[in-house]
């Protein structure tokens, strides 16, 4: 076939487009043309695509225009729920690099590459991230992803020291930036039991350097029972991606019986990015992010520098850590509010949240937050009516678990022009505190006692409020117990 219009569509190779007759395989024909001859894709603007329950994946590594362009996706009887429907990669191979050892925060290695690389390393002979609780584990291996320049410089922290490293993989970066723009999806959600069984039914990124803009999806066919979703944007081990302009949905919460013998809340997620470096979430939406049946949209796992601007979403969530930079600015985060753990600097930067907390510190990986936090011109409305009393960041570790990592309370918190809507509380409202006692129910005069805390949770050091203001004109406090304090510095204070 000769292509003289310097792209290609879909129905030169068989393609419908009529939303019944299933088009996986004119699909991923058309792609497969298209990345041999280094063209773009562009579809009909007014077709309907059936994605139908063969484990077949498009790859995708020219740019593609998907225009106002519907794709059915119907996952509720699928071949095999893992393979994504899309993968976007690079024409570029992964190899392995001989790096013996690595410290935390390092800058450079001895080696010259052709090509800047995003690296990942791996020592499985340590853990990680040990999780505690209704979801508990044995953790993860220790790991590390960085973008290693040619001379060897590495431009991203390494979070952790690595006596030994048992596998490195460096993938080379693209010059050029690949673009997806368009399209209009809608899964057919899954009938499958309640379990955890992730579907990964959608499009897959694996390539740096890729934007990816203007694309929506919805969610129909939803019952009483299901399994969980990864993510349908799944932007998995590379660097510099972008995801702008799109519009994602929440998915209905199913519940489990957990490795604890437990009923739990799967999660199910419509963004989801794992190991990536430079991550950026610009002007996407959703409908309903105080709806509380519907799981919050995102997780990340091992991320290096987040930045999301000018989004409404019912959740941000570092998972299993972040490191460097997670700046959230001109945006409003929904009932799930803004979740976090790892290390560097956390800023909320003229945010709306209707979370429990305006950030929570996921008890389950130990609260810890190694670096310090800026809040400034934002407003927290909380999902409040049925509590006495409201805690601004929410932490929790007794010092009784170990989670492969010393875990520590944010360093340096400065808090500006903050106002918090407690109206909706009821009458008995004690007030606002900043923080929760992290120590929960432990005994507070031997709380910081090294022998009742093994592993202990180390102390805010410094803690700047100005202007903090509340409708109900109750003076916030810093904390029910002020023992995990005693050694903080706190200025212009706002009584």
């Amino acid at each position: 076939m000769e292509c003289i219009k310097g792209f290609v569509n879909y129905e030169e190779f068989g393609a419908l487009g009529n939303g019944e007759t299933d088009d996986t395989e004119a699909i991923c024909a058309a792609h497969a043309y298209a990345n041999k001859h280094g063209l773009p894709v562009k579809t009909k603007h007014d077709a309907t695509y059936y994605i139908g329950s063969k484990a077949l994946t498009a790859v995708i590594e020219t740019d593609v225009d998907w225009s106002t362009s519907r794709f059915t996706i119907d996952d509720t009887a699928v071949e095999n729920n893992k393979i994504p429907c899309f993968h976007v990669k690079s024409v570029l191979n992964p190899y392995e690099l001989k790096i013996q050892s690595l410290t935390r925060d390092q800058k450079q290695v001895d080696i010259f590459l052709e090509n800047d690389c995003y690296v990942i390393v791996t020592n499985v002979n340590v853990k990680k991230f040990i999780r505690f609780g209704l979801n508990q584990d044995n953790g993860t291996n220790q790991t590390d992803c960085f973008v290693l320049k040619k001379d060897g410089f590495i431009a991203s922290p390494i979070d952790w020291n690595y006596e030994e490293i048992t596998k490195t993989e460096a993938w080379p970066i693209d010059n050029n930036i690949l673009k997806i723009s368009g399209g209009i999806f809608t899964t057919i959600a899954n009938r499958g039991e309640s379990k955890y069984d992730y579907y990964s039914r959608g499009i897959d990124i694996t390539r740096s350097n890729t934007v990816i803009d203007g694309v929506i999806h919805y969610i129909a066919g939803e019952v009483g029972h299901g399994s969980p979703y990864r993510g349908f944007l799944n932007v998995i081990q590379c660097a510099y991606v972008t995801i702008q302009n799109c519009f994602v949905s929440g998915h209905k919460i199913y519940t489990t019986i957990n490795a604890a013998g437990e009923p739990v809340e799967m999660g199910s997620y419509d963004f989801h990015a794992n190991s990536v470096i430079d991550f950026k979430l610009i002007n996407c939406r959703m409908n309903n992010i105080s709806d509380r049946t519907r799981w919050g949209v995102i997780a990340s796992n091992f991320c290096k520098n987040i930045w999301v601007e000018n989004c409404i979403l019912s959740r941000l969530d570092a998972h299993m850590g972040v490191s460097g930079t997670y700046t959230i600015k001109d945006s409003f985060m929904g009932w799930s509010g803004v979740n976090a753990i790892g290390r560097g600097q956390l800023t909320l930067d003229n945010v709306v949240s209707y979370g429990r907390s305006l950030v929570e510190f996921r008890h389950d990986y130990g609260s810890t937050w190694e670096g310090n936090i800026i809040i400034r011109d934002s407003k927290w409305i909380p999902f409040s009516g049925y509590t006495n009393t409201l805690e601004l960041f929410y932490m929790k570790n007794n010092g009784m678990h170990d989670f492969g990592y010393d875990c520590y309370m944010p360093q340096e918190v400065e808090i500006s022009n903050l106002h918090i809507d407690d109206s909706n509380v009821p009458e008995d409202y004690e007030g606002l505190f900043l923080f929760t006692d992290p120590y929960e129910n432990k005994n507070s005069e031997h709380s910081l006692e090294k022998n009742f805390m093994p592993y202990p949770y180390i102390s805010c050091k410094k803690l700047v409020c100005r202007n903090i203001t509340t409708a109900s004109g109750k003076q916030p406090r810093i904390c029910r117990n002020l023992m995990p304090f005693a050694q903080t510095e706190v200025l212009n204070w706002n009584n």
